[in-house]
């Protein structure tokens, strides 16, 4: 039986997480309020943001940031989460 969770990304009621995908208790308020759609939304802007901010995951002050940004992609909290500015995706200028 999947579960359902109001996502607070979407507004809507959505079909939930089945794991808890981050640790500690972010990551029991993502399991607890982000469906399985606003997840995959944020891992395809994860990897833009990656790419684009040219962040490398052996530099511990990455993940500060990657945490910045998922709590303004998912939750509307802070200043990041969007896309770069000036973004725009391949063939399209």
């Amino acid at each position: 039986m999947n579960r359902t969770v109001f996502c607070q990304h979407l507004n809507k009621q959505a079909e939930g997480l089945t794991y808890v995908p981050y640790p500690g208790d972010l990551g029991q308020r993502i399991y607890e309020n982000i469906s399985n759609e606003a997840w995959s939304l944020w891992q395809q802007r994860l990897v833009t943001i990656m790419n684009e901010n040219r962040l490398s995951t052996a530099d511990p002050a990455t993940l500060d940031v990657i945490e910045q940004h998922l709590l303004g992609f998912l939750f509307g909290e802070g200043d990041l989460g969007q896309l770069p500015e000036g973004f725009a995706p391949r063939g399209k200028k």
